[in-house]
């Protein structure tokens, strides 16, 4: 039996499964940060600083907010709102769609939900693109963002907008930010408590019984989040196993060796496999 036979088989007997996502995911799905996309959106930021790829880019220091909104308005807008439906989320869902599920993730793109899967059983840890926040804070409380990115957008002159579309937060006047998980300013608003405690609810309604952590494109940039979380509950849980697929990793804790199948190999290869056995 191959690896995939072997994920197929375990899919199958797992009635519970908890997907935990981290952005190798997203690259698997064919999302791209750099290269020709890079230079069509963001020739400015090359041309002027020589920023190749939009991670790094989202780390300028710009000089004015005119300037840092020019750049977010259309970061925001790729990785938010221009994509539509992926096939790769939406292959996965079919996989574990008359599971009992839940899905943690630290992306931050909306491709969950986009796709289909119920949102009340997911949890985005870091944030959404699709959200401003008090960038005090001042409060607790997010706010949709889509008519105002696509206004900027709209008016995007030179790589920056108008002073006068620069958000303001509702309640003290200062500027807003986005809601991602950058340091200790993030908001984790009523949304995000509500989602944490259905993931904890989850957790302890299943974890007495069959539960498969399954674990896709999660590196080492925060493996307190997803990583080391599942593979200490399968270390705990009495019928947990930990499966790991993602493309240049392939270890995993001695303690839980038995119960565990980690797969270095393209999450899309494994996940389009399984549909064609499925």
């Amino acid at each position: 039996m191959n690896t995939v036979e072997q994920l197929k088989k375990l899919i199958d007997e797992y009635d519970n499964i908890v997907i935990g996502a981290g952005a190798g995911l997203s690259t698997a799905a064919g999302f791209v940060y750099d290269g020709k996309i890079f230079l069509k959106y963001f020739k400015d930021m090359h041309d002027k600083y020589g920023y190749t790829d939009m991670y790094s880019a989202g780390f300028h220091h710009f000089d004015s907010n005119e300037e840092m909104w020019g750049y977010w308005c259309r970061n925001i807008y790729l990785n938010r709102y221009k994509e539509q439906k992926n096939k790769l989320y939406e292959d996965l869902l079919s996989l574990i769609k008359n599971k009992n599920y839940f899905v943690i993730t630290t992306n931050v793109d909306h491709q969950f939900q986009l796709a289909g899967f119920d949102k009340k059983r997911l949890f985005y840890t870091q944030g959404d693109y699709g959200l401003f926040q008090c960038s005090l804070p001042c409060h607790d409380k997010t706010y949709d963002n889509k008519d105002m990115v696509l206004k900027m957008l709209d008016n995007l002159h030179d790589g920056m907008i108008p002073q006068s579309l620069i958000p303001k937060c509702p309640v003290c006047g200062r500027n807003m930010s986005m809601n991602l998980r950058c340091d200790d300013t993030f908001v984790e608003d009523k949304f995000w408590h509500e989602a944490a405690k259905r993931y904890q609810q989850f957790l302890n309604d299943n974890k007495n019984k069959k539960i498969l952590f399954l674990e896709l494109g999660v590196g080492f940039n925060t493996p307190v989040i997803i990583k080391f979380p599942f593979m200490r509950m399968t270390y705990q849980f009495k019928d947990a196993f930990y499966v790991c697929i993602n493309k240049g990793y392939n270890r995993v804790e001695e303690e839980i060796r038995n119960k565990s199948l980690v797969i270095d190999s393209d999450i899309k290869e494994i996940i389009e496999e399984l549909k064609i056995i499925n």
